[in-house]
C-alpha cells in the first residue's frame, strides 16, 4: 500500500525534494548567487505543487458546448478543470524573473563594491568600515 501510495503521489514527493533542496541551498550557502539558485529552485517547487492542486484526472477545459438544439444549455454532466491555479503560476513565473534578475543585478553591485560575494566577508569588509568611521 505504502508503494501505491508513493506512485499514485510522486509529484509530490518531488514537490518535497526540490523544496527541502532549494531550503537547504538557500541557509547553508553564504555566496549570495547560491542563495539566488536556492530561492528559485525553492520557488520552482512551489510552482509545481499549485500546478498539480490544479490537476483534475478527466477535467476538460471550462469551455461550454452549445447543445445540439441550439438553446445554448451545456451538454451533459462534463468535469471541468479550473484554470486558475495555472494563469497565477503565470503570474508568478514573470515576477520570479524579474526578482531574480534585481536580485542578479544586486549581487553584481555588492561584487564591485565589496570584491566579494561571500557574506561573511561582506560582513567583515562592513564591520571594519564601521569601526574606522
Amino acid at each position: 500500500m505504502s508503494v501505491d501510495l508513493f506512485v499514485s503521489h510522486y509529484n509530490y514527493w518531488v514537490v518535497i525534494f526540490l523544496m527541502m533542496v532549494g531550503f537547504y541551498i538557500l541557509i547553508s550557502r553564504g555566496n549570495l548567487i547560491k542563495k539566488i539558485v536556492g530561492l528559485n529552485v525553492f520557488q520552482t517547487s512551489v510552482f509545481m505543487l499549485y500546478i498539480s492542486m490544479g490537476k483534475i484526472t478527466g477535467g476538460t477545459p471550462p469551455i461550454l458546448l452549445d447543445d445540439p438544439h441550439g438553446e445554448g444549455e451545456a451538454v451533459g454532466h462534463v468535469l471541468y478543470s479550473n484554470p486558475l491555479p495555472h494563469v497565477l503560476i503565470l503570474t508568478a513565473i514573470v515576477v520570479g524573473i524579474a526578482t531574480t534578475s534585481v536580485g542578479l543585478a544586486l549581487a553584481v553591485r555588492i561584487k564591485e563594491a565589496y570584491g566579494t560575494l561571500e557574506e561573511d566577508e561582506i560582513n567583515r569588509v562592513e564591520a571594519q568600515t564601521e569601526a574606522a568611521e
